[in-house]
């Protein structure tokens, strides 16, 4: 363990073994890697938080790597952090680093849904229990580290794999500059990803299960997340380029079964190979912390899940995404944070031959885009309002879309105040944390109508616990 691995201060994130990555050693890590992942998938029959593991392991309270104290919304630290492996510790040795999660919540609709907002749930004002999670989450060897969560979730009454994040982290010099080699394991991409203007992990990061959504979204936006497997590498270049390269493998029905995902007979499905790539330019200076990027995949999804037929639609998405940040005081970790984000994801989709075409009556080509522009201020890491505008528009076609109109088009605005106690120095209770939040969303079309879009307004009140074994 090195010198910048024992000290308490998390810059120290950027401790490490400091020898190179070779191809034995990259092997080891692939096979050691999906083996953690597949064994984690099994316990199971969405996003990274302030996991109270990871503050044991580096003695430091939740406001040091998350704004509002409380994740997925990370602090450059954060970032940091992550990027390195999850490894950073205070040198200590704290035990497994296991912590548990639960998110209670209240919604209401605008107008009640029908049948109900889902089975053994009324049609409004619902009280739930969302989730329980467990979580390993922190260092495995001195260059190894991960994020993995399995839950029981309470709206759909079944266990499942979530979020899962394995990876193994070098440094070294290039080109006369310090550069980290990251290697990654995961179910989901931009879930490795450590910027939250990409969607695993964007604004807003708890949403009612019970209240309708649109049903147009890009596979970027997080329609694969959970569904596949992949192992990719990434370069950080004098913390100011990042490199990364993926490939996915989408689960057949087997492996969503065992990692408790429903195989969707009569949804869309891919199991072929996807690639994956992500570029970012970093700057951090003084108060303030810049990033621009993009990211991009192609995948060939078949309609129906009918894998037999061998046909399909080929959906190629890009998307470029930009985060500000501004800490007042950057030594002090209840300072007064604000943090802007934008995401646009521009998707593609053709058929791959005339039979496919005629086995869905869809167009051949279709578009889809998607925006969203957010910003929060947190104030002294306890209060935390925040306000997004998100837009949705692509091809008017009805047979491929499902929607009333044939037009994917929706429009909105979410609002929410975060109230979060502790997680701060000097805290009651270092070892647990909780975030209550208030949230409204407004949408001024829905599914390509305006006309009654206002009836899927919702309020959704939440309370998210966190604490360490």
């Amino acid at each position: 363990m090195t010198p910048r691995d024992q000290t308490t201060a998390l810059t120290s994130v950027t401790a490490g073994a400091r020898a190179r990555c070779g191809r034995a050693a990259a092997v080891t890590f692939f096979g050691s890697g999906l083996s953690i992942l597949l064994l984690f998938a099994a316990l199971g029959p969405r996003p990274a938080l302030a996991v109270p593991a990871f503050a044991a392991q580096t003695s430091q309270p939740c406001a040091t790597c998350h704004i509002g104290a409380f994740g997925p919304h990370l602090t450059p630290q954060g970032r940091d952090f992550k990027l390195h492996g999850y490894v950073a510790s205070d040198g200590k040795e704290h035990g497994p680093p296991l912590a548990w999660t639960s998110l209670t919540s209240f919604t209401h609709t605008a107008v009640a849904q029908p049948g109900g907002a889902a089975p053994r749930f009324k049609p409004n004002d619902n009280v739930a229990l969302d989730q329980v999670a467990l979580y390993y989450a922190g260092r495995m060897t001195s260059d190894v580290g991960g994020f993995i969560e399995v839950k029981f979730d309470g709206v759909t009454h079944q266990f499942q794999a979530d979020n899962i994040d394995v990876r193994r982290v070098r440094e070294g010099q290039l080109f006369g500059q310090d550069v980290l080699w990251g290697m990654t394991v995961n179910n989901g991409p931009t879930v490795q990803d450590a910027w939250n203007s990409t969607p695993a992990w964007g604004f807003p990061f708890n949403r009612s299960a019970l209240a309708p959504t649109p049903m147009a979204a890009p596979l970027l936006d997080g329609a694969l997340n959970q569904r596949v497997v992949g192992v990719g590498a990434y370069m950080l270049w004098n913390d100011l380029l990042l490199l990364e390269a993926d490939v996915y493998k989408g689960l057949d029905s087997f492996a969503l079964r065992a990692v408790g995902q429903v195989p969707m007979d009569d949804g869309d499905r891919t199991t072929a190979f996807i690639p994956y790539a992500r570029l970012a330019l970093i700057r951090d200076w003084q108060n303030h912390h810049v990033e621009v990027g993009a990211l991009a995949l192609s995948a060939n999804v078949v309609p129906g899940g009918n894998q037999t037929l061998g046909l399909g639609v080929r959906k190629t998405d890009t998307a470029f995404d930009a985060t500000y940040q501004y800490i007042s005081d950057p030594a002090k970790v209840t300072s007064d944070r604000l943090s802007a984000h934008g995401t646009y994801i521009h998707e593609t989709a053709g058929m791959e031959g005339s039979q496919a075409q005629a086995l869905t009556g869809a167009l051949p080509d279709h578009s889809l885009d998607t925006m969203r522009v957010d910003i929060s201020y947190s104030f002294a890491a306890t209060v935390t309002p925040s306000v997004q505008y998100f837009r949705t528009t692509g091809t008017t076609d009805s047979n491929y879309w499902g929607t009333p109109n044939g037009s994917p088009n929706s429009d909105g605005m979410i609002f929410e105040v975060g109230y979060v106690p502790w997680g701060k120095p000097g805290s009651p209770f270092p070892n647990m944390n909780l975030r209550l939040a208030v949230q409204y969303v407004s949408y001024f079309s829905f599914d390509g109508s305006s006309a009654n879009a206002g009836s899927n307004n919702n309020f959704f009140f939440s309370l998210r616990t966190a604490a360490r074994f």
